[in-house]
């Protein structure tokens, strides 16, 4: 599986609480927080749904 780095670059305000949730179960609790994460199709599922507010890398 391929690794992935996850930064929120924009603000959760005005986002559903189905986005939010999905961003907290990557590990993301505040604006610039940086993780890292393998890719598998469930945390794949949940980054397509919050693609607006984060950057991904591939490491």
């Amino acid at each position: 599986m391929a690794k992935l780095r996850i930064t929120q670059i924009k603000s959760k305000n005005g986002a559903t609480k189905r986005q939010i949730a999905n961003l907290q179960s990557l590990g993301i609790h505040r604006l610039h927080q940086t993780v890292e994460i393998e890719l598998t199709p469930v945390r794949k599922g949940m980054l397509e749904k919050v693609l607006h507010l984060v950057k991904v890398e591939e490491i």
